[in-house]
């Protein structure tokens, strides 16, 4: 009652904001976000993907936490250090940010799919929960810090598809992270589902931005198909399927496409777009999902751009103006993929790419394409002016918890 008191009280002054981007100056603290304002945080702590959003009435929502336990030289040094696990690092990240006051919780939470670079790994090293009943990583860790109040995934209730998840130890462990919050009656728990436009809201003040929305597109190889709330099956029945050709976590990912206003922002988890050599046609996910989009302002690239990601028709339509690159491994971005991210024939106009994490490995194999890179390191904050009609990307420094701007890109114009 408190927040929602807080937002009233600068609900007038905000009024008055014009719909330019908060402004942003190179070397000083980042700005708090202004209500109207939305805002998206890639956050970077070397181990996974965590995007953090605030929305325009204030309503919060993570999307995935990773912590990869995978060794060096295969994933990039922990940021800002390796002096905490990487999900305190991101409960610290969201606590701590500028804001009118401290955010104390999360409204929503969606887990794209179950994978340790976007729910956490379990290693020795990571400890348990204060009650014990499960290990701390990844999200369960941003769990001990900060309560969820929804949690959307997409295996909810019997994480059985295309097979037992529950016999992956960190989605078991997840799971039992989940039973005690709902024996606690602190948070609730749903299945994504594809095609529709109401499972995450403005909770605050939905009424004052009828112009925003979160539509989902796909998960579990159901997509929609832009059209009302129907969806159509994209993969075919598992009984009909050798073992072999079974879709795999990626292709299962959930999809999401935000809009505000002109402003669209899309992310696909780890989608899949270039099937294996001899793989079914149909372990293509982004040329179905691209069917269902229209283009977008910001693209969160498929699977880090891995060389299985980012085809040539989605991205000739989507067609975006901004590209970001969560990365924590040398094989992020593939060469392939950001030749057809830089392409004009693929589709015309200018664009940008951000990346948070582009590792010295990398940089060999990427040459001269590299300059073309907006950013190499650092947390990527996209913050959208009130109402969607111009955004800006901002760098923030990701070595000390300072949220220092170290550059400034745009504004952009919304289409």
């Amino acid at each position: 009652m408190q927040y929602l008191s807080t937002l009233k009280t600068i609900l007038l002054s905000s009024l008055i904001v014009s719909s330019t981007a908060i402004p942003q100056t190179v070397g000083e603290k980042l700005p708090a976000w202004q209500y109207g304002t939305l805002d998206i945080h890639h956050i970077n702590t070397g181990k996974g993907e965590a995007s953090f959003f605030i929305l325009p009435d204030g309503t919060t929502l993570l999307v995935d936490a990773g912590a990869t336990q995978r060794p060096k030289p295969r994933v990039t040094s922990a940021r800002p250090d390796s002096s905490r696990m990487p999900g305190e690092w991101i409960a610290r990240y969201i606590t701590n940010l500028p804001h009118i006051q401290p955010i104390r919780s999360i409204d929503y939470v969606i887990l794209t799919h179950f994978h340790s670079d976007h729910i956490g790994d379990i290693s020795p090293k990571c400890p348990y929960s204060s009650s014990g009943k499960y290990i701390l990583t990844g999200i369960t860790e941003v769990g001990e810090y900060l309560p969820f109040k929804k949690i959307i995934d997409r295996g909810w209730p019997d994480y059985d598809y295309p097979s037992d998840l529950l016999e992956i130890d960190m989605v078991k462990n997840y799971r039992a992270f989940l039973d005690e919050l709902l024996q606690k009656n602190q948070t609730s728990v749903e299945g994504f589902i594809p095609g529709r436009n109401d499972q995450v809201v403005l909770i605050n003040h939905p009424m004052r931005f009828d112009n925003f929305e979160i539509r989902n597109i796909a998960t579990n190889g159901e997509i929609w198909t832009g059209v009302s709330n129907t969806t159509r099956k994209h993969f075919p029945e598992l009984k009909t399927l050798h073992l072999d050709d079974y879709p795999i976590e990626n292709m299962c990912s959930i999809a999401f496409r935000l809009s505000y206003g002109k402003f669209d922002y899309f992310n696909g988890g780890d989608i899949t777009g270039v099937p294996d050599d001899g793989a079914p046609i149909w372990h293509d996910v982004e040329t179905p999902v691209a069917k269902a989009l229209a283009p977008v302002e910001v693209n969160v690239l498929n699977h880090h751009g891995y060389h299985d990601s980012e085809n040539a028709f989605f991205l000739s339509v989507v067609q975006p103006q901004v590209h970001i690159i969560q990365v924590w491994s040398p094989s992020h971005p593939d060469i392939r993929v950001l030749q057809r991210l830089l392409s004009t024939k693929i589709y015309p106009g200018p664009r940008d790419i951000f990346a948070t994490n582009i590792m010295a490995a990398t940089k060999i194999v990427i040459g001269s394409n590299l300059t073309k890179l907006q950013s190499q390191q650092g947390h990527i904050l996209v913050r959208v002016a009130r109402n969607g009609d111009t955004y800006q990307v901002i760098i923030l420094d990701d070595r000390i918890e300072s949220y220092n701007v170290i550059a400034v890109h745009g504004p952009y114009q919304s289409r």
